[in-house]
């Protein structure tokens, strides 16, 4: 996958991606979701690496606001309806070109992004058609490791891992 060496900006869904897809509503109208400490961890390697991280995401959720603070993430697009249209937005923003982009999803909202990337991620449990698009499939459950692991992959291409972790 030669196109890994120009990733700049790695995208990724939350549902599914940065979480197992389990959405737990209290009945105050607030929400649970489960984020993995690898997947902060991986985010925050690549950040260090120089590279930009962002989401876009179907649902508003404070949890996901909190997290994406928390990480530092360069981008985060809730309650979405049109994910391609803010990726085109999003390019002409940050002058970036399709193929410096990773997108990680998982379901079907996901697939117009992932035609147009650079690098398409899907995670293990992903449903088939993204599956199909993806030049990449994890291991990794989503929300269990799924997005350290293909960040691991591009730091590990670009040449970068073994500097990042000789802190460690």
């Amino acid at each position: 996958l030669t196109q890994v060496k120009s990733i700049k900006l790695i995208l990724m869904d939350c549902d599914g991606v940065l979480t197992d897809g389990q959405i737990i509503l209290l009945p105050d109208g607030e929400e649970i979701k489960n984020f993995h400490v690898l997947d902060g961890q991986g985010i925050a390697l690549a950040k260090q690496a120089g590279l930009k991280v962002g989401v876009i995401s179907g649902r508003r959720s404070k949890v996901l606001t909190r997290r994406a603070k928390e990480g530092s993430y360069d981008f985060l697009f809730d309650k979405v309806s049109n994910k391609l249209a803010v990726y085109e937005n999003l390019l002409v923003e940050t002058g970036l070109k399709d193929q410096e982009i990773a997108f990680i999803g998982d379901d079907l909202p996901d697939l117009a992004i992932m035609r147009r990337v650079g690098l398409a991620i899907a995670v293990a449990n992903a449903v088939d058609e993204v599956k199909d698009q993806a030049d990449l499939i994890t291991t990794c459950l989503g929300g269990q490791g799924a997005v350290r692991e293909a960040i691991e992959f591009i730091l590990k291409s670009q040449g970068l891992w073994q500097e990042l972790i000789k802190k460690y």
